[in-house]
């Protein structure tokens, strides 16, 4: 049976427009993308088949563009599609970040870095650069590593504060294990940059760490 052949209000695009795509599974909102299914099987079908192949949709998303294309069904128009959206709703996430508004809920910066820096094969510590009312200014990645560590020097993030005006800084950095419990070395060099920053009275609000799960933030557990 074909989804037109569906009840109105079981269709996923119906049930999208009618209650928002919150409703939908994760198998509902990757239909949409597919448009249609592969032969004998409707888009929500190949959907859940495709989900189960790569287990998730976050590993889905996070496959880089070559294994996406080697997937049945994926081709290279869909796959970009794919793309484009997670694209989007990162840079929707930074324009809130960027509107001038102070940034007063820690849980949304942790969630900025999420989006940022999660399922990277490296290590990347990066900086969201404030102004003396807590509003973005930037975003930086100021170091890169391996899938085992980055190197962060606290001059060279010094130096970067000092370009952007910014009176605060939250870091953050991911870890390609998955594991985000922070590590003495995380907690040592959270330690030199609030020392480092506090010279030239910019404050460090938050050092988060991204894994497969929330974000930790160190500054919550009183490590900043």
């Amino acid at each position: 049976m074909k989804i037109s052949d569906w009840p109105a209000d079981e269709r996923p695009r119906e049930r999208l427009l009618a209650h928002g795509p919150q409703v939908l599974s994760d198998a509902e909102l990757l239909a949409i993308f597919l448009g249609s299914g592969a032969r004998g099987m409707d888009a929500v079908e190949s959907a859940r088949a495709l989900l189960a192949r790569v287990g998730s949709l976050r590993a889905l998303l996070e496959k880089p563009g070559a294994d996406l294309l080697a997937e049945p069904g994926l081709g290279p128009a869909r796959v970009c599609a794919l793309k484009a959206a997670l694209e989007l709703g990162s840079r929707h996430l930074a324009a809130g970040l960027a509107r001038g508004e102070a940034l007063s809920d820690p849980a949304r910066a942790g969630e900025y870095f999420a989006r940022r820096l999660r399922g990277l094969p490296h290590e990347v510590f990066a900086g969201l650069f404030l102004d003396n009312r807590h509003r973005a200014i930037g975003f930086e990645e100021l170091f890169r590593g391996t899938l085992d560590g980055a190197e962060v020097y606290p001059r060279e993030v010094l130096k970067r504060c000092l370009a952007h005006n910014a009176a605060a800084l939250i870091v953050g950095h991911n870890h390609p294990s998955g594991s985000s419990e922070p590590s003495a070395a995380d907690r040592a060099v959270t330690l030199r940059l609030r020392d480092a920053l506090a010279l030239v009275e910019v404050r460090l609000l938050d050092h988060f760490v991204i894994g497969d799960g929330p974000p930790c933030s160190l500054a919550a557990r009183g490590w900043v």
